[in-house]
């Protein structure tokens, strides 16, 4: 910065300032800088150093500007390089050298960390709205499936049964955490670095405890080397962002699986699917895919940023202007891909029939059956083994359990008897798994008001 600067010799070349300017990004920081500077403005008057004329004329002003900034109203120029320098320099063209007094106590330093911070605690306010909605949605469709079979998978093979609803409960615990993620960050950045000025606080009787209350945060910063270089909670925020994609991508990616011609135990609704260019018959799931590509992007952002940080010395760098396009980019991403799955995944069709058909392909009663025979008596290695040989031998007749007669169970051991028919059942299949946490109805039942309740 050389704006009010009588230091150098030469200006800066035009190309540096070019380089060097981030208006074009972190203008919509405009909002948090206006309300940093009004707590900061109560803070210089309480320190008498501002008179009560001076302050009450810095604050109608700066709610003025910020006005004008929310009408569209106000021109950002190029010639002052950041949000800040836009904002102080259109404060001293209306007020004179009076507006010049509102940095007194205040760096850049300190200011862009209280910015970022007042913004990123709102943005994630954002985010768990959109989190809670989506998890709110999923316990709907969970409701409406707790009895709709399906298999479950394992190594992409099929493996024992289970329900939709079960399904859909797993994607709402990931969820659920991402929201607890949130909650966890919110509380570890909620300390106000406001009045730790460039590095080593100011000469100025500024009460930090009073900015720090006027801003609603839980404290100041305990130590101002740390409070103007930290963007832990950037790297948090960026993480659980991460954490949020990779769970949309996981749901994602089986949805298309699911959609296919192969599997067709869903549809996705016309209206986030599109065509082919020159295959007429084509319904493609982009939207899924979009979101399970973007979640790559998020990903480079938070490795972008760990890797800005990995070196720099204390205090502020300006390498810690790369914070936030990355940060931005990734916020922006996360809510776009929010919203769109949650509107997507509201309307899918389910192919019930399809989900139940495919149970009775891949021989997923197998444990079930296994269990069976331990229950009679048969050490479970054993039973293990011996349905494993009735599983080869199903398989190259190519043949079902559920078509096998009792006799041909009984072929293999005279423990099986009648109730073996009941036991591979899908609805027996689910009714029997009894732990916590299992697809039977009750327990998935008591999982959505669970959450419901914790929501």
């Amino acid at each position: 910065m050389q704006h009010f600067s009588k230091r150098f010799h030469q200006k800066a070349n035009a190309q540096l300032l070019q380089f060097h300017s981030s208006i074009s990004f972190d203008k919509r920081l405009a909002k948090e800088d206006i309300l940093g500077s009004l707590a900061h403005v109560k803070a210089l008057f309480h320190a008498k150093i501002l008179s009560a004329e001076e302050a009450e004329g810095i604050q109608r002003n700066l709610e003025e500007i910020l006005g004008d900034m929310e009408h569209q109203n106000f021109l950002f120029s190029e010639e002052f390089e950041d949000i800040h320098m836009n904002i102080e320099h259109e404060l001293i063209q209306r007020m004179g050298d009076v507006g010049k007094k509102l940095h007194t106590g205040r760096s850049r330093n300190d200011q862009i960390a209280l910015d970022m911070k007042l913004f990123v605690r709102s943005e994630l306010q954002n985010v768990t709205v959109l989190l809670q909605n989506l998890v709110k949605s999923l316990l709907a469709l969970a409701e409406q499936h707790l009895e709709t079979y399906m298999p479950a998978f394992t190594h992409l093979q099929k493996a024992q049964a289970t329900t939709f609803a079960h399904y859909l409960m797993a994607y709402v615990e990931m969820f659920f955490r991402d929201i607890q993620k949130i909650k966890n960050t919110l509380e570890l950045l909620n300390y106000c670095p406001l009045g730790s000025a460039a590095l080593t606080g100011t000469t100025y009787p500024i009460d930090r405890n009073l900015t720090s209350s006027l801003l609603n945060f839980k404290a100041p910063t305990n130590n101002s080397l740390d409070s103007v270089s930290d963007r832990d909670y950037l790297l948090d925020a960026m993480h659980n962002f991460s954490l949020i994609m990779m769970h949309l991508s996981r749901f994602c990616e089986e949805l298309i699986l699911f959609s296919s011609q192969d599997y067709g135990y869903i549809e996705i609704s016309d209206d986030f699917s599109t065509g082919s260019s020159i295959m007429p018959q084509k319904k493609n799931p982009d939207a899924a895919e979009l979101i399970r590509g973007k979640t790559g992007r998020v990903f480079g952002h938070l490795f972008a940023l760990f890797t800005t940080m990995k070196s720099l010395p204390l205090a502020y760098n300006k390498d810690l202007q790369e914070d936030k396009e990355a940060f931005f980019d990734s916020l922006d991403n996360t809510k776009a891909c929010l919203s769109i799955f949650t509107a997507m995944v509201s309307k899918i069709q389910i192919n019930k029939a399809r989900m139940r058909e495919a149970c009775y392909q891949g021989y997923i009663e197998a444990t079930d059956i296994a269990d069976y025979l331990t229950a009679k008596g048969l050490p479970f290695r054993d039973a293990y083994a011996m349905v494993g040989a009735m599983v080869k031998d199903a398989h190259e007749e190519n043949s079902v359990f559920q078509n096998w007669s009792l006799a041909k169970f009984q072929e293999y051991s005279p423990l099986f008897q009648k109730d073996i028919f009941q036991v591979i059942s899908l609805e027996s299949m689910i009714s029997h798994r009894i732990t916590l946490g299992s697809p039977k109805k009750e327990n998935v039942i008591l999982h959505i008001q669970k959450i419901k309740r914790e929501l």
